[in-house]
């Protein structure tokens, strides 16, 4: 998105606009408004909007920012003759995700996206981004370095563990099917792995946990033998790509979202120790296992790179130090 553009003409109506998704789309913005840039306004849609600004009061006040209580599961609570002109749809429970059942999962990823798709055509919206996940590409084959949108793998849908990824690629679907039936300008954002200020530490994220242990830990501990290899965008970083792939990306098609630096879980905890705490020591729990295949999740983002110049600009070490520092804020 070009420091030019005026987007002062737009509305946005926001799901999942509270979770880590979203608050980096809402400090995106704020830094735009401070900056006297011309931004669209904003409506959250959220279940808990009191709740939401007594944690985070620096969204309080904002002229281009509201907010609607509502839950993508009820069409009844969704805001009625809003006029909005595009629709970022990013409700998903990452973090809560493990505690749901499988069913659980899939019926709020899938409802939820039709839900909003439905909405969409009613009130008449322009264009509608939906965030989805590279899980949608299945294992990553041994002979790729790097998974390119073109890539029509899946996940198996017959393991129910499976069941974000495989509602994730069904969402994507209903979003194809409303682009070619109702010609609602549909855009898929495939999202990897990122890090930033807002990452719950101490839950279920790698890279969260190795923060966690620098800080408070007497040693970084690595769940496995360290082998995975996986990518990590900065928060900061994925606000602009998918602000700019909402405003600009090519109705019916899809681009990863992500780094496309690799880095093994091993050297990771290795480099979080290195940033945040040089005297502690890392603890592999795991030894290697000889001839297993290698368990690589990292995206091609040629594409975005060459349509829209979107580019990593924060190196992994200035999001570990970003994350850091404002670990004190995060509810774990």
């Amino acid at each position: 998105m070009d420091s030019e553009d005026d987007h002062s003409r737009f509305h946005v109506l926001l799901t999942g606009g509270t979770g880590f998704f979203g608050r980096a789309l809402l400090r995106h913005w704020t830094d735009q408004a401070r900056a006297s840039k011309k931004i669209a306004r904003v409506c959250v849609l959220t279940r808990r909007p009191q709740k939401f600004l007594h944690q985070y009061p620096e969204f309080r006040n904002q002229a281009w920012l509201s907010f609607h209580q509502g839950d993508i599961l009820d069409p009844s609570s969704l805001p009625d003759n809003a006029e909005f002109s595009h629709l970022l749809h990013a409700a998903t429970d990452s973090t809560l995700g493990p505690q749901l059942t499988p069913l659980q999962r899939y019926t709020q990823i899938v409802n939820g996206t039709r839900n909003m798709l439905d909405y969409a055509v009613a009130q008449r919206v322009s264009r509608f981004l939906l965030t989805s996940s590279g899980g949608v590409y299945g294992p990553q084959p041994q002979d790729m370095d790097a998974f390119p949108e073109d890539f029509n793998g899946m996940p198996d849908p017959l393991r129910p563990e499976h069941a974000y990824s495989v509602a994730k690629r069904c969402a994507e679907h209903l979003c194809a099917l409303y682009w070619g039936h109702f010609e609602l300008q549909t855009v898929v954002a495939r999202c990897f792995a990122f890090v930033g200020r807002d990452l719950p530490l101490g839950v279920h994220f790698a890279i969260g946990n190795f923060i966690h242990d620098a800080l408070h830990g007497s040693e970084i501990l690595i769940g496995g033998d360290g082998s995975p290899v996986r990518t990590y965008l900065d928060q900061r970083d994925l606000a602009h790509w998918l602000a700019v792939l909402m405003y600009r990306g090519i109705a019916g098609e899809a681009y990863n979202v992500g780094s496309d630096v690799p880095v093994t879980i091993r050297d990771l905890a290795h480099l979080v120790r290195d940033t945040l705490a040089p005297q502690k020591a890392v603890r592999i729990s795991a030894q290697p296992i000889n001839n297993i295949a290698r368990n690589r999740y990292v995206p091609s983002i040629t594409k975005a790179r060459n349509q829209f110049q979107l580019e990593v600009r924060y190196t992994l070490e200035q999001a570990i130090l970003e994350t850091a520092a404002h670990s004190h804020t995060l509810a774990c």
